[in-house]
């Protein structure tokens, strides 16, 4: 159960089934290039790819390994959206705008199909996406997001499940109905983000692992990154860190919270086990604040994630605690062997919408996608390269979402934000 043991990876079952590609050499010295990213995570990658590919010269600095944050570790599901709810979207941007959201959204993911084909990314890509209701006020929600999506945003994908069809699919008493996304899907997210880095590298960029950004300084025009070991002077700089970017960009850091989820991976079950619990193959989350959410895998078996905790990572518990939650959805499981367990650290922002930016004119941010990375992250790197470019209007949709800092300050925001989140418990039980 050593996954990912000795390949600077975490112990996943990702990294276990993922033939990892040797260590890359850290930065050293002085070196130039135009384009500095940091962070090589799917933002990081699919920015450099998208640069490299215009002709930039490009040098993405990672501090651990390629994918070993989020990217190379989460529930690898490939979901249309943002984590806020799209009618309080609207009333914070307008209605233009939210809708400009969606849409790019929904290109993420069109984006995201159509680089696993043009770059033969190996990672056991499965179309469909369920969202199912536990609650009654959820199932009604999901039908009146249903109707909105098919005749206010002219979406066509999703279709709703109810309990009796639901039941020959997913075979729990937990669920009252689902809505179903055929646009969506789930995959291997390690091998997804290492074949999108092959592809930057095939372009032309260079990468370094093992290179942890400690601050960036200015001399003139240029930029200066600087490393443990080394210095990279360029024109353009993108921090695409996300929630391990930590304090090295302070005014980041005040406006972003990192989050624990959870995940496990049982035993193979067999084929015909493991299709009788899903028997469409779709991933699937539910309604919930807290939110549990599992697939299949390739190899039969069930992976379950959930227990988000708010004061970060603490590996202790996860199979146990997780388990359990497994088996509030299929009791069917009882007896079942936890085979890998492990977390991942998810950046939030306050108001769940993603954070774009610029810190200076030529310094670019992107974080804060709440859950709803896997997809959006590759776009997100897209519209930076298009804005280095010269085309910013997409950027800038997103880039005008007012954001605030986390209330609480450094020390007080994580058991202030725990406090708060009880009551949203609270409404999960109701």
């Amino acid at each position: 159960m050593a996954a990912g043991h000795g390949s600077g990876h975490v112990e996943s079952y990702y990294g276990a089934t993922t033939a990892l590609p040797p260590a890359l050499p850290p930065l050293e010295g002085a070196a130039r290039t135009d384009v500095c990213v940091v962070g090589a995570g799917l933002a990081g990658c699919s920015a450099a790819r998208s640069l490299a590919a215009r002709g930039y010269g490009v040098t993405v600095l990672e501090a651990r390994r390629i994918g070993w944050g989020a990217s190379g570790r989460s529930g690898g599901q490939i979901i249309a959206g943002l984590a806020i709810e799209q009618d309080r979207l609207e009333r914070i941007v307008g209605a233009p705008d939210a809708r400009a959201l969606w849409e790019l959204s929904v290109e993420a993911v069109r984006r995201l199909r159509a680089r696993i084909g043009e770059h033969a990314i190996d990672c056991d890509w499965v179309d469909g996406f369920m969202q199912a209701a536990i609650r009654p006020r959820h199932w009604r929600g999901l039908q009146r997001w249903h109707e909105e999506l098919a005749g206010r945003y002219g979406y066509e994908g999703t279709s709703l499940i109810g309990r009796e069809a639901l039941r020959a699919l997913l075979p729990s008493k937990r669920y009252l109905g689902a809505l179903h996304d055929r646009n969506g899907g789930h995959l291997h997210p390690l091998r997804y983000t290492l074949g999108l880095a092959t592809a930057a590298r095939a372009a032309g960029a260079s990468f370094h692992e093992d290179s942890a950004v400690q601050g960036f300084s200015t001399q003139g025009e240029r930029l200066l990154v600087h490393t443990a070991h080394g210095t990279l002077e360029c024109a353009q700089l993108l921090f695409a860190g996300n929630a391990w970017l930590g304090a090295t960009v302070p005014a980041l850091q005040r406006r972003l919270l990192s989050v624990a989820s959870y995940i496990i991976a049982t035993e193979p079950l067999g084929a015909q086990r493991a299709q009788a619990l899903i028997a469409n193959n779709a991933a699937v989350a539910d309604t919930n604040w807290v939110l549990d959410y599992f697939r299949r895998s390739a190899d039969h078996r069930l992976l379950f994630g959930g227990r988000v905790n708010y004061s970060g990572v603490d590996l202790r518990g996860i199979a146990p605690a997780t388990s359990a939650r497994m088996l509030q959805v299929f009791p069917q499981l009882a007896g079942t062997r936890i085979e890998y367990a492990w977390g991942c650290l998810l950046d939030i922002t306050r108001n769940r919408a993603p954070d774009f930016g610029r810190l200076a004119s030529n310094v670019y941010y992107v974080q804060g996608f709440s859950g709803h990375g896997m997809a959006l992250a590759g776009l997100a790197g897209e519209l930076v390269a298009e804005a280095i470019a010269g085309t910013a209007e997409r950027f800038d949709v997103f880039a005008r979402i007012p954001h605030r800092e986390f209330s609480g300050g450094l020390l007080l925001r994580r058991p202030t934000l725990a406090l708060a989140m009880l009551w949203y418990r609270l409404r999960d039980w109701l």
